[in-house]
């Protein structure tokens, strides 16, 4: 078992809703004594998004070990970060890391394959969408992942980047996110992959259409079990 854990952020709201998940769920499966201790360490978020719009993963496998460094010297047992969009990035902070890293597409593709889903939606935004990020790790078990289309990713990205990493969806907003979860049922995907650690928000209130595989969710069950 697990005492202490540590979060890469990447983006700080969708660090802190990793933070509130995983103090939900442990306060949940594990008695007081056993609750772990939690450190989390982020680089500012300006600079991950500069790399990401130049597609220079090896600067961001730089910002995900320093902050896995820092974490490993305050007695993190194991790293991983909620952020989606830079999954490319751990592979090449891991190597040689002195902690493991836990890694979500692998842990979601094995989620789906237990449920034996042959077809299955993905939302996030378009560089996780239309990348192998899931689509590999999914193919390999056998299952189809369907992503938005074009106009869909599009949308996807303006809220996902003008609205969700800051904590506030517009209603506007959630509706339209509900209607794409809408029209990946009706073009018979079994359920949906949440690629985005921010896109629990448009859930709260209004329950998706298709069950739903939170990558952050099951990156934190794993950490606790």
């Amino acid at each position: 078992m697990r005492t202490h854990l540590g979060i890469v952020g990447v983006s700080p709201e969708g660090a802190a809703l990793f933070y509130r998940m995983l103090a939900r769920r442990a306060s949940k499966s594990r008695t007081p004594e056993l609750q772990p201790k939690i450190s989390v360490h982020n680089e500012p978020l300006v600079e991950y998004l500069a790399a990401l719009r130049h597609d220079d993963w090896h600067t961001i496998g730089r910002l995900l070990r320093r902050s896995a460094e820092l974490l490993a010297a305050c007695g993190a047992q194991c790293v991983m970060t909620p952020d989606n969009a830079v999954q490319h990035g751990v592979q090449l902070a891991e190597v040689g890391s002195a902690v493991p890293w836990l890694t979500m597409p692998a842990l979601v593709g094995e989620a789906v394959a237990r449920d034996s889903r042959k077809r299955v939606g993905i939302i996030g935004t378009k560089l996780v969408c239309f990348s192998s990020t899931y689509q590999t790790q999914l193919g390999l078990r056998g299952i189809r992942v369907s992503p938005p289309t074009e106009a869909q990713a599009n949308t996807l990205d303006e809220i996902i980047f003008g609205e969700l990493i800051f904590g506030s969806p517009r209603p506007e907003s959630v509706a339209k996110v509900h209607d794409i979860l809408r029209s990946m049922a009706d073009a018979g995907c079994e359920a949906v992959i949440l690629a985005s650690s921010e896109l629990p928000l448009v859930l709260e209130d209004v329950p998706s259409p298709l069950p739903v595989y939170d990558s952050v969710d099951v990156l934190a069950q794993t950490a606790l079990g």
